[in-house]
C-alpha cells in the first residue's frame, strides 16, 4: 500500500513538473514573480530528489521491519520447552533397576552365577552324601521359586510404568504440536526418544528377569536328572 501511494505521488509530481516546464518553456530561465526568482528546472529537480529520498526512507523502514521479524522468529526458535519429563523417566528407570537389584539368591552377576552353579548345580554338588544331595536339591528349588517371584515383581513394575509413560507421551506430543520454535520442537522430540529408551529398558528388564527364572528352572531340572542317574548308580552299586 505504501509503495502504491509513493508511486502515485512520484507520477503526479512528474506530471506536474512536466506541465510546469511546458508552460514556462517560453519564459526566461530566471523569471521573477514579485521580486522572487523562480527556476522551473531547479524546482522539478528538487521534487524528484525529494521523491527519491522518500523512496529510500520507505526502503529502510521495510528493511527494519524485516529485521525485527527475523529477530522475533529467532527468539521463538531459542525458546525452551516449558515441560520436561526427564525426572519422571529417571525415576521409572531407577524403580526398575531397584527391582532387578532385589534379585533373590542368585543375582545378575557373572561371578555370583558361577559360584552358585559350582555349589549347587554341577560337579561335587550332585555326587555328595545323601544329606548333601537333599540340601542342594532344596537350594535349587528355592533358587527357581525366588527367580520366578523376582520375574513377577519386575513385570509388575514395568506394567505400573505404562500409565506414567502414556501420560508423559500425551504431554510431549501436545508440546511438540504447539511448539513455537525449532528448539521446542527438537526438545520435545528428544524427550520422546528418551521415553522410548525408558520403555525399551523396561522391556529388556522384564525379558531378562523372565529368562533368568526359566534358565534356573531348566538348570534345576537338569540337576534332578543328574542326581537321578547318580542315585540309580549307587542303588545298583556301580562304580
Amino acid at each position: 500500500m505504501k509503495s502504491t501511494v509513493l508511486r502515485r505521488a512520484i507520477l503526479a509530481s512528474a506530471i506536474a513538473t512536466s506541465s510546469v516546464i511546458g508552460i514556462t518553456a517560453a519564459m526566461p530561465a530566471h523569471a521573477q514573480f514579485g521580486g522572487i526568482v523562480y527556476d522551473p528546472t531547479n524546482y522539478a529537480q528538487n521534487v524528484l530528489t525529494a521523491a527519491r529520498s522518500l523512496q529510500q526512507i520507505n526502503n529502510q523502514i521495510q528493511q527494519i521491519q524485516q529485521q525485527a521479524t527475523s529477530l522475533i522468529n529467532e527468539a521463538r526458535n531459542l525458546t525452551s520447552l516449558p515441560f520436561s519429563s526427564l525426572q519422571q523417566l529417571q525415576q521409572q528407570v531407577q524403580r526398575t533397576q531397584q527391582l532387578l537389584g532385589e534379585a533373590q539368591r542368585i543375582a545378575y552377576d557373572v561371578q555370583n552365577v558361577q559360584q552358585a552353579f559350582n555349589g549347587r548345580y554341577k560337579g561335587a554338588a550332585l555326587t555328595g552324601t545323601h544329606a548333601q544331595m537333599i540340601a542342594n536339591a532344596n537350594a535349587r528349588w528355592e533358587d527357581s521359586v525366588g527367580a520366578f517371584e523376582d520375574a513377577l515383581k519386575v513385570q509388575a513394575g514395568v506394567v505400573g510404568n505404562i500409565d506414567g509413560a502414556r501420560g508423559t507421551m500425551d504431554r510431549l506430543v501436545s508440546a511438540s504440536q504447539s511448539a513455537t520454535g525449532a528448539l521446542q520442537a527438537a526438545q520435545a522430540g528428544n524427550q520422546l526418544l528418551a521415553l522410548q529408551s525408558q520403555q525399551l529398558a523396561d522391556l529388556t528388564a522384564a525379558i531378562a528377569a523372565q529368562g533368568r527364572a526359566h534358565a534356573l528352572d531348566a538348570a534345576r531340572q537338569a540337576a534332578i536328572e543328574a542326581e537321578g542317574r547318580e542315585r540309580f548308580r549307587r542303588f545298583f552299586g556301580r562304580d
